[in-house]
């Protein structure tokens, strides 16, 4: 244990925020820089060393909290990143961008503030690229086995990185411009800069790991080519079809999916626009959907000179505590404000779009919306409580539906899905197909990143024990647990 009194005489402190009308004039990381370095150490002092660790337990990973935090108490940070590394391919992107369910299964957060396990975590990890310990792990020998990865998400990166460090030759191909998924092109910048994700996939670069990008599989390459170049296929393409609103007015000029809009946004700081073709610049914005995703759009319109921001929930607003039927060490729907939030713009609960209203040149004006409330289980309108907002960009934000079978992918593999239309797979990830196999939310549909990763492990260790019989990586979940979905 790292200090046997830390957890009754150190409070929980966080990182700090830059102010909003300071980190509203760029697109840098919102947190002081720095700002984590002096009180990290007391903070992982926080840590009681449980004899049952129930982080372990709410993190998909496994992560070995407890051994790490104790690690970074000493400030012996390159043994306590060999352990963050032990079970996370990239804790740089779990540690900016995970909602933390190790923190909701903490034991102390039982009736006081939990460990910052999510800022320790992140501490360790630039501290590893600080220091020289983030080097590459180039295997030893090659097996002569050969993979193909489609999809640079987290879960197509992790899938990659295990399988080339099993020493088999691995390909990544990313249909987008540049590697990394929605890590690249759905997360704006000031969630997390994309140095991130460069040096990383440098790092595996030096491994050994191969990338392709621009090219999509289905269109520019088939699946009957990609199985004979190769031993075997990881399906990582994520679940990128978005929900859409099927209301009238739909069709104006100025309703685009948030997967349309953020992107823009993200390469303009990439340099490849001067300005976001979409933008939400002089314009009322209305964010539809109450997620994380929403929350991106509400901090993007913010930075782009929004007039006013709103942001819509059909369901209703969350409690601050947790529920009865949340218990500890469940990871419970709480109310948050994110750091988009504290930047202003207004939250709408409880509400259902009617229709959109447009002017005479079919640019969107106008939203009508109503409000809503649950009635036997079902969600009814409430008479009299209909209202016009102003909206001259509307982004959808609702989540997503399941992998994007346009491209002929699904259908050439010949791949079977599952009752919610993911790609189905068995306890090793393996699909209905001989040699392909699928990891993170094309399989499992829509989750959080660190599923992803673990995912994507899990399933390096079914291709490695397909392509040599056996296999000494690591395997830290099954398809079948959701017992930790978020």
């Amino acid at each position: 244990m790292a200090d046997p009194k830390g957890f009754l005489t150190t409070p929980r402190e966080t990182a700090c925020s830059r102010p909003v009308a300071e980190r509203l004039k760029d697109w840098n990381e919102v947190y002081v820089p720095g700002s984590l370095l002096p009180i990290i150490s007391k903070q992982a002092g926080r840590c009681m060393d449980c004899g049952i660790p129930f982080c372990h337990n709410g993190c998909p990973l496994g992560n070995l909290i407890p051994e790490w935090n104790d690690y970074a108490y000493r400030e012996d940070w390159a043994a306590a990143s060999e352990r963050l590394h032990a079970t996370n391919n990239f804790p740089e992107f779990t540690g900016r961008l995970c909602p933390a369910p190790c923190e909701s299964a903490c034991v102390l957060g039982i009736n006081q503030p939990a460990v910052t396990i999510k800022n320790v975590e992140v501490s360790i990890i630039d501290k590893a690229w600080d220091n020289g310990d983030a080097t590459p792990q180039a295997p030893e020998r090659l097996s002569g086995k050969t993979a193909a990865v489609i999809g640079s998400g987290p879960a197509g990166l992790a899938a990659a990185q295990q399988l080339t460090r099993a020493g088999h030759t691995v390909v990544v191909y990313e249909r987008a411009d540049r590697i990394g998924g929605l890590l690249r092109y759905g997360i704006p910048e000031f969630k997390m800069e994309k140095v991130h994700i460069n040096r990383r996939i440098e790092q595996m670069r030096a491994e050994g790991t191969k990338f392709r990008t621009g090219i999509e599989i289905g269109r520019d390459l088939t699946a009957t080519d990609l199985r004979k170049r190769f031993d075997a296929v990881v399906i990582a393409a994520g679940a990128t079809v978005s929900r859409d609103l099927p209301v009238p007015g739909r069709d104006l000029k100025g309703i685009h999916f948030a997967m349309e809009y953020l992107p823009l946004a993200n390469k303009v700081q990439e340099g490849d626009f001067m300005a976001p073709p979409i933008t939400a610049e002089g314009k009322h914005v209305v964010v539809i959907g109450g997620g994380d995703t929403g929350a991106d759009c509400v901090g993007t319109a913010h930075r782009q000179g929004a007039l006013s921001v709103t942001q819509l929930e059909i369901m209703p607003k969350p409690g601050e505590e947790r529920n009865a039927n949340q218990p500890w060490p469940t990871f419970p729907m709480l109310y948050k404000v994110t750091s988009a939030h504290e930047e202003g713009g207004e939250r709408v609960y409880s509400v259902s779009t009617t229709h959109f209203e447009g002017d005479e040149d079919g640019n969107v004006q106008a939203l009508h919306l109503v409000e809503v409330e649950f009635k036997d289980g079902k969600l009814e309108q409430k008479p009299g409580t209909e209202r016009v907002l102003p909206a001259q960009l509307v982004t959808l934000a609702m989540g997503f539906t399941g992998t994007d079978q346009s491209n002929g992918l699904v259908e050439q593999f010949g791949l079977e899905l599952d009752a919610r239309g993911n790609i189905d797979r068995d306890a090793s990830y393996a699909t209905n197909v001989d040699g392909v196999f699928v990891a993170g939310d094309a399989g499992r549909g829509q989750s959080l990143i660190v599923w992803a990763i673990a995912e994507g492990r899990s399933a390096a260790r079914g291709v490695d024990r397909y392509l040599t019989g056996s296999s000494t990586l690591p395997y830290p979940v099954k398809p079948t647990d959701r017992s930790l979905t978020v």
